[in-house]
């Protein structure tokens, strides 16, 4: 697969300091703006359609998930469309993992709602801000003009339209998707990191601080090796300080190394992405250690299963199932207004780094179900000694 129509360059100290001008321009007369554009009829048709289309594709994490995916494989020069749709898939995992053998073990019920709905939100929250902006670029491409003006019709960032026009007028890949990487993360930070609901049911919690501790909170890429196509290999990262917003953007700039920077990871996580589509359930990438269907006899004692990400012998597989069986979806409010961008300096952030050259999360993450099977063990002990 050809990766896109434009090339990847560095970013430049006069394309540094063109930003830099026309968001301090921006940030002067932001205000009040948008009302004195006049729309024309077939402008006013396109913010409707895309609207639409948006709200049709944003039911639940698996609608998202295929949204941006089919996405990439129309625009591969759109990076991002990939990378949240790996990152997405993530968010799904997780998602079904709070009914699936293990934390529904360790969480309450109240606690799993709690936590699906944090998950939820942002998922949620996400796509309602960036897949306008891909249908706009779609819708640019048809009429061959610039629509970007059209941006803040769908309340995204004053910094955005700033990017895409750049975006629109150098084709620098990489530029566009750190800057669509700190969005994406600087529109959560006040509508549901910092939010006074979410801090109070989930982040501040025991049972997040448990989900922290035991470093269930790793992003996996899955992808076939040239040459071993039965053979699913995992790269990827661990989150750390989830509420820190550096940490999450500096996470997306490491990811994007991964994919992008990797011609044999990026073809084999599309491949392995082409044959595996998105259900929620971790058997999509391991059906040797999950199952969608629960294979333990109801209300028997957890037993350890795994060892170095293989199954012990005569044991069930580790119960995931697709989301539809895991959560119906969720009506959601209105995304809260604001614009996050307020410092021209986030720019910073889209300096290219060194290649990345970390990502071997195999063995770690079998150890992160080894550590959370003694946890559900160990639980299970502490109550026994209690009665």
């Amino acid at each position: 697969m050809v990766i896109g129509r434009f090339s990847k360059k560095k970013i430049t100290i006069k394309a540094y300091l063109e930003i830099k001008e026309d968001l301090k321009n921006k940030s002067k007369k932001q205000s009040g703006s948008i009302t004195e554009l006049s729309l024309s009829k077939e402008e006013r048709e396109i913010i409707n359609t895309i609207k639409e289309q948006t709200k049709m594709f944003n039911l639940n994490n698996v609608t998202r998930t295929k949204a941006y995916y089919d996405f990439f494989i129309q625009y591969p020069e759109i990076h991002w469309a990939l990378l949240g749709h790996m990152v997405s898939r993530n968010g799904g995992w997780h998602m079904t993992d709070l009914k699936g053998d293990l934390f529904n073990r360790l969480l309450t019920e109240k606690e799993q709602r709690h936590f699906f709905l944090f998950l939820e939100r942002g998922n949620w929250l996400i796509f309602q801000d960036v897949y306008p902006q891909c249908l706009l670029y779609q819708q640019s491409l048809h009429v061959k003009k610039n629509l970007f003006y059209l941006l803040p019709y769908f309340g995204v960032s004053l910094f955005m339209e700033t990017i895409w026009n750049y975006f629109w007028e150098n084709g620098d890949c990489y530029l566009l998707a750190i800057a669509m990487v700190i969005n994406e993360q600087s529109y959560l930070e006040k509508r549901v990191i910092q939010n006074p609901h979410f801090k109070k049911t989930v982040l501040n919690t025991i049972g997040f601080k448990l989900y922290d501790f035991l470093r269930f909170n790793h992003i996996i890429f899955p992808f076939i090796k040239k040459g071993k196509s039965k053979k699913i290999s995992l790269i990827g990262e661990t989150l750390q300080h989830f509420d820190s917003l550096h940490e999450r953007i500096m996470l997306g700039k490491r990811l994007y190394s991964l994919l992008f920077q990797q011609e044999p990871v990026l073809q084999g996580v599309l491949l392995w992405a082409d044959k595996h589509p998105h259900s929620g359930s971790r058997k999509d990438y391991w059906h040797h250690l999950f199952h969608h269907v629960n294979e333990s006899l109801p209300g028997s004692i957890y037993k350890r299963r795994t060892k170095q990400c293989q199954l012990k012998k005569s044991a069930h597989r580790i119960y995931s199932p697709p989301l539809q069986f895991a959560w119906e979806n969720v009506e959601q409010q209105e995304a809260e207004q604001g614009d996050w961008f307020d410092d021209w300096r986030i720019i910073d952030y889209l300096m290219e780094e060194e290649i990345y050259k970390g990502g071997e999360i195999y063995d770690e993450y079998c150890k992160t179900i080894e550590k959370i099977e003694l946890a559900i063990i160990a639980k299970k002990a502490i109550f026994l000694r209690q009665e």
